[in-house]
């Protein structure tokens, strides 16, 4: 029988997506490849920091990759706290989509791509990772990070494909439904609580923080595409 105490002890999770990095920039597929912050990225990571001075941070974790480390840098700066580094929160393993253009993937490899678009759950990257896998790693490091932090309040620094099925994890949704989870926008972060048995959203996916010229995503035309097919499957 838990205490009442544990009961009322809330975990809550700061969840963030790196600033821009050239594989953003240069839309190419970055998994494990480990590329850096553009200047943009740079100055994205650092309104982030800024609006994340409102919140309170106990404890930073990062994906090991150069930019969430960078992306984190801006974060722990002011606050004299350390990074805790993992491999656990890097992003998918594209194995030999690693580094390649998305225009070229298409073309290469056609049977992976559609279930890219459409079922991405069925997918497993050529010599790399299957999204059930990728899915499985995450969600273990983040309740591994959950219950060793408990009632502290977590920023954790990862990648965009990360953060679409660790959203369908804490909303409960099927790896199935990630189409329907829209992608987020570099250092967009969302804030989610857990009081020991569930999670609840206080905040998804916001990044007024870069108004309307810092943006990276969201000026792209894969994403305007992806942002209408998403606003024509709801109605």
């Amino acid at each position: 029988m838990r205490r009442l105490g544990h009961l009322n002890m809330i975990t809550r999770l700061i969840l963030v997506r790196h600033a821009e990095a050239e594989g953003n920039f240069k839309r190419k597929y970055h998994g494990w490849t480990d590329s850096g912050l553009t200047p943009k990225g740079h100055l994205q990571a650092k309104k982030l920091a800024e609006r994340l001075t409102y919140e309170k941070i106990d404890v930073i974790y990062s994906s090991s990759l150069s930019r969430t480390l960078q992306t984190a840098g801006y974060i722990a700066q002011s606050r004299n706290l350390t990074i805790h580094k993992t491999d656990k929160l890097k992003e998918l393993n594209g194995g030999d989509w690693e580094n390649q253009y998305f225009a070229d993937l298409k073309t290469y490899w056609p049977e992976e791509y559609e279930k890219w678009e459409k079922r991405p759950d069925l997918l497993t990257m050529p010599n790399g990772e299957s999204v059930e896998e990728f899915q499985n790693r995450l969600v273990e490091e983040i309740e591994n990070i959950r219950d060793s932090n408990s009632g502290k309040s977590i920023c954790i620094v990862t990648h965009g494909t990360a953060i679409r099925t660790l959203i369908c994890y804490f909303n409960g949704i099927p790896l199935s439904g990630i189409c329907n989870v829209p992608w987020d926008e570099n250092t967009s972060f969302s804030i989610i609580e857990f009081d020991g048995e569930k999670y609840r959203f206080i905040l998804q996916s916001d990044a007024s923080h870069l108004g309307d010229e810092l943006g990276t995503i969201v000026k792209q035309s894969w994403f305007q595409k992806h942002r209408k097919e998403l606003e024509e499957n709801s109605r």
